[in-house]
């Protein structure tokens, strides 16, 4: 059995922002043990099962996010974003978002509603088809099923 996906599979395309290649060590009471590698792992799992394929990506740098965005707005069916603290802070993400033809689904870990009163807000989010948040590493799961569902109901359209 191969273990290369097929290209005409369904792309969605998973990025994930500033310190999030520290997952699993950085504050684990707040962001849980998994590593990015082992949620890749399960996103990768799981979107075989949902008959979707992913590219998973993390980067400390704005401008990485926005080009792959726009990457993503050529390539991919879906996009789910961590932005991290960018979500709180990049009107550049926020365009990018926006100027791509795609469902974008913004994605964290904690309830940023729950935490410091500059998490609240996210500017990304105003951009975005959905937000997740708060179930940890499930959280990038449920942005898959979420994905699927967004997809689908374009196509059924």
């Amino acid at each position: 059995m191969s273990t290369i996906p097929d290209p005409l599979t369904p792309l969605v395309c998973i990025l994930n922002g500033p310190n999030l290649n520290l997952l699993g060590a950085r504050e684990p009471e707040i962001y849980g043990a998994r590593t990015l590698a082992d949620i890749e792992t399960d996103c990768t799992a799981h979107a075989a099962k949902l008959g979707l394929r992913t590219d998973f990506r993390q980067s400390n740098h704005e401008g990485a996010l926005v080009d792959w965005l726009h990457e993503a707005g050529a390539t991919a069916v879906a996009a789910i974003i961590n932005a991290g603290a960018y979500s709180h802070t990049s009107i550049a993400l926020h365009d990018a978002i926006k100027s791509i033809p795609i469902p974008v689904i913004e994605m964290h870990l904690s309830n940023i509603h729950a935490r410091e009163a500059f998490r609240e807000q996210s500017l990304t989010a105003r951009a975005a088809t959905a937000v997740i948040c708060g179930f940890g590493a499930d959280g990038y799961l449920l942005a898959l099923d979420a994905a699927k569902r967004l997809t689908q109901k374009v196509r059924n359209q």
